[in-house]
């Protein structure tokens, strides 16, 4: 079976960019965590409950790097986002790893852990 982890990483991206709450729920892992910059996690159901006050202007990532380990794929990437969070603008640079696997309904992302490379 071939993957598609970078179409998987792009899709990812779109509906977490235009806060597509349907296609990040079919993309997520039930046990999904995301550890943000500051070190704050959130399980699928607050990750996906932040887009009612939280909004993308810009999201891109660049040097993107895929390890496959068996039934798992890790990928790297450094991210560049402007986005909206009650209110307040934020610009940021951060280190992301996306942690891949591969369940009986097919890969879904389990998990997101974000560090900071200094915001503008």
């Amino acid at each position: 079976m071939t993957v598609d982890i970078p179409r998987l990483h792009r899709a990812f991206e779109e509906a977490e960019s235009s806060g597509d709450t349907s296609s990040l729920d079919e993309l997520l892992a039930d046990d999904f965590r995301s550890i943000g910059e500051q070190g704050h996690v959130l399980d699928k159901t607050q990750w996906l409950g932040k887009f009612a006050e939280f909004s993308y202007a810009s999201l891109e990532s660049s040097d993107v790097e895929i390890a496959f380990y068996g039934h798992t794929a890790i990928v790297r990437c450094v991210q560049h986002s402007r986005s909206t969070w009650r209110g307040q603008h934020m610009a940021l640079t951060t280190r992301v790893s996306q942690t891949w696997v591969r369940l009986p309904e097919g890969w879904r992302l389990a998990g997101l852990q974000f560090s900071s490379l200094g915001g503008t």
